[in-house]
């Protein structure tokens, strides 16, 4: 192939459609058709005389001569977006894509109310958002930043605190009723507790007695369940106990549709940090945005 640029996007298309698994979704993201799509990848393997995906009706599959491609042109790109990044960072203003993980809750809360404040600030941006309590790898995911909530394993990625929240107990007034009100943590042995599958022990809450000391128990229930939106619908619903971080059920608990439980042991606080991959250069459009979510995130709390 004579044209470079075309090859260039050919090879761009292609390791979409790698990371993405499907022609269709690589479109969709791409904003192209997916016959376009097709006929990129296509082109390319006609340009190396070379199969590089083995194509199904279910899924795709990458030939050995895909494997190496795959693996040095996302290198390669890798390089030309951190080029463009700091070119960018010479010129003073974030630009290109900036693609977002977020648990769902939070990001209903905190993230997507202040992205159209952010892109106005920065209009040669914009923003994929994915609100969801998956785990991505962001570097297999192409991830710019990730918010996440709770305590995080060790990991090579920076890590930048935005706050620090309470785990709130609490229940509805129904389920209380039925099965009565813990007096101190280890009643909750007796609970039916509502589990967060993703926090790294599920089946252990932890405590802080009025005098400092730190407690542990271990809890049981008969739901358990990977996204914080979903066990506070189950509180509401009577289902049992939930133990969760504080913005999610403070509404809920001023309407008096939960009730907060144990007050005085209250004093366990989870983290939320924003991730992003280290870089010898930090690509300007993650900082700011890094940035930005911070002060809103500091000025909600105020």
């Amino acid at each position: 192939m004579n044209d470079s640029t075309d090859h260039l996007n050919d090879l761009a298309v292609f390791v979409r459609v790698v990371e993405e698994g499907s022609f269709t979704r690589a479109a969709e993201r791409l904003e192209m058709s997916q016959s376009v799509v097709s006929k990129c990848v296509s082109r390319l393997e006609m340009s190396l005389k070379t199969r590089l995906l083995q194509r199904t009706t279910r899924r795709l599959s990458l030939t050995e001569s895909g494997e190496v491609l795959y693996r040095r042109a996302r290198s390669a790109l890798e390089e030309i977006a951190q080029a463009q990044a700091e070119v960018a960072h010479l010129q003073g203003e974030p630009a290109g894509r900036l693609r977002v993980t977020c648990p769902l809750a939070y990001g209903m809360m905190h993230v997507a109310p202040a992205i159209a404040e952010f892109l106005k600030r920065w209009p040669k941006l914009s923003v994929e958002l994915d609100m969801s309590d998956r785990r991505v790898d962001l570097l297999e995911e192409g991830i710019d930043v990730a918010i996440r909530v709770g305590w995080l394993a060790p990991s090579s990625l920076v890590a930048r605190k935005l706050a620090e929240y309470p785990l709130v107990l609490c229940a509805s007034p129904a389920y209380l009723a039925r099965h009565g009100r813990p007096q101190a943590p280890h009643d909750l042995s007796r609970h039916n507790c509502i589990l967060y599958t993703l926090s790294d022990a599920p089946r252990e809450w932890h405590f802080t007695a009025p005098d400092g000391t730190a407690l542990k128990v271990e809890v049981r229930g008969n739901f358990d369940v990977n996204n914080g939106a979903a066990q506070v619908q189950a509180a509401l619903a009577g289902l049992g106990v939930i133990h969760i971080p504080g913005f999610y059920v403070m509404e809920h608990i001023e309407a008096g549709r939960l009730e907060h439980l144990l007050a005085a042991y209250d004093t366990v606080t989870v983290p939320a940090h924003a991730l992003y991959p280290a870089r010898r250069f930090l690509p300007l459009k993650v900082k700011a945005f890094v940035d930005f979510l911070a002060q809103r995130v500091a000025q909600g709390m105020e």
